[in-house]
């Protein structure tokens, strides 16, 4: 583990990977506002070539949703360089799942989730529907459908019990059916506080069920597995740069990444040097800004 402090040490890092993967509140913006030098890093990168992809565990948004966010805080990027756990989603159900072209795809989730799987032609139900409550008189109309090869849990607002009926019945009736959660983040943060997140909405259908699901978000290795599987990325040229051990830093350790922790979100120095603390970063600098100001 070594602390990035001095221009020499920068320039080495720098030199040392082709491709760089970002997760984005905590390591570019805090809030609102853009960390400084994150833009000069970033540009710095461009200029020397390499590679930057933004990896983020949002279900909510599609890409092109996330590219206009990262514009409006004047950030550069291009849809092909984000990859959200609703495009992961969507990538691992069509290009690792090879998904049948007669199946279904049962989802909780938002419109961005929606977008994504309908972008790669796979036949989704679910989202913005069955939004009616459901009764004890009419619960028993909800049966097995044989037509639904996969169920999708993502963060859902609208959450209801027809929906958590219709994804347990579906798996339950099927041992052939697949069960994939976005990510299992338990809680949202959002406007400067916190909300539960999506692993605490879906657990109730885990928990009927008695299973775990395939999870696509960090820390967990399908994400990484589609980002190589896309980008035919060299791991051992590859960082992972996050601000939290627990998601950030183990997905790059689970993806056989090296990683870099900055400490401008939620684990501090202390954290990192704690003798019992088992994951440990490969490199962690105060900020992602220090990469530019120093390498000048």
């Amino acid at each position: 583990m070594q602390k990035i402090t001095t221009a020499e040490e920068a320039n080495n890092f720098l030199n040392t990977f082709d491709t760089f993967l970002f997760d984005c509140d905590g390591v570019l913006w805090e809030g609102n506002r853009v960390l400084d030098g994150v833009r000069e890093t970033l540009s710095l990168l461009r200029q020397q070539g390499k590679r930057i992809l933004f990896v983020t565990n949002n279900s909510t948004k599609s890409r092109s949703m996330y590219l206009k966010k990262l514009q409006s805080m004047n950030i550069d990027a291009t849809v092909d360089e984000i990859f959200g756990s609703a495009y992961a989603t969507a990538y691992y159900v069509k290009n690792i799942l090879n998904f049948p072209s007669d199946k279904r795809v049962y989802a909780f989730g938002d419109k961005g989730l929606k977008e994504e799987l309908e972008a790669e032609n796979i036949n989704v139900c679910g989202i913005g529907e069955d939004t009616e409550p459901i009764d004890f008189d009419t619960l028993d109309t909800i049966k097995p459908d044989y037509s639904i090869g996969a169920v999708i849990l993502g963060f859902d607002i609208q959450l209801n019990y027809r929906k958590y009926a219709k994804a347990f019945t579906y798996v339950h009736s099927n041992p052939d059916c697949k069960l994939i959660a976005t990510n299992e983040d338990s809680t949202y943060p959002i406007h400067g506080t916190v909300y539960p997140g999506t692993g605490a909405i879906i657990s109730p259908v885990l928990t009927a069920l008695g299973r775990r699901p395939i999870v696509m978000g960090k820390p967990e290795k399908p994400m990484i597995d589609c980002i190589v599987d896309k980008y035919h990325l060299d791991k051992n040229r590859t960082c992972m740069v996050g601000d939290r051990l627990n998601t950030d830093i183990l997905f790059g350790i689970n993806g056989g990444l090296k990683t870099l922790l900055v400490l401008t979100g939620i684990s501090k120095e202390q954290e990192i040097m704690d003798q019992e603390q088992p994951i440990k970063p490969d490199y962690y600098a105060n900020a992602l800004g220090d990469l530019y100001f120093l390498s000048q």
